[in-house]
Formats: C-alpha cells, structure tokens, sequence
C-alpha cells in the first residue's frame, strides 16, 4: 500500500498522524508541503478525493489568510486552490492520502477510515 502524507514537522497533529503510520508499520512517503507544495492539480485531486471546497482546507486564522486576499468572498476555486500553492502555510494539515482516498488528519485518527 502507497501512502502519502502531506506534513509540517512543527505540527503537533502533523506529528502525531506520523508517528499513527509508522505504529502501525507504514512508511509513508512525506512530503513537506511548506518546502515542496503540491502542484495546483495535484491540490485540486486532493480537494475532490476529501470531497471539500479549497476554502474548508484553508487555515482560515493564519494571517497570511488577510494578508494574501484569500478571505475575498469572491474568490472562486481555481483563485483560491493557487493561493494555496502559493502560499502553503494556508493548507489545513496533515493530509494523508491512499487507497485512492483521502483524509485530513485532525485528529491524527481520521487517516485510519482510509488504511
């Protein structure tokens, strides 16, 4: 099984969903998205796969939300999903993705439905 988990080492949820894998015998391939942020495709499957608008995978209380305009009520999805990928502090984390699926880990047991 392929896993993947979209993480920010400096994320106490992000931690604890990576340490839940690797108890349970998986090691995921991690990507560190404020380093390398997921491509705005990619970001857009990862949106249809949690079956969630870019907005509810926004962290809507970083200030780079105001500063960036993504709190423009009337941004639409592909102007925000590149805000996204522009500025990577905005995605909710961790994301953890296999078997085709998709879970947000908050809490960290969220990503167990999708193993």
């Amino acid at each position: 099984m392929s896993v993947t988990i979209y993480h920010n080492p400096k994320c106490s949820k992000s931690r604890q969903t990576l340490k839940l894998l690797e108890e349970r015998g998986i090691q995921p391939t991690i990507i560190e998205y404020l380093r390398t942020p997921p491509s705005p495709a990619d970001l857009e499957s990862i949106l249809v796969l949690l079956k969630l608008e870019p907005r509810q995978l926004m962290r809507q209380k970083e200030p780079e939300y105001q500063r960036s305009g993504a709190a423009d009520p009337d941004l639409g999805r592909d102007a925000l999903t590149k805000l996204m990928v522009q500025h990577p502090i905005l995605i909710e984390r961790p994301i953890v993705l296999a078997n085709d699926r998709a879970a947000l880990g908050r809490p960290p047991e969220n990503v167990l439905a999708i193993l």
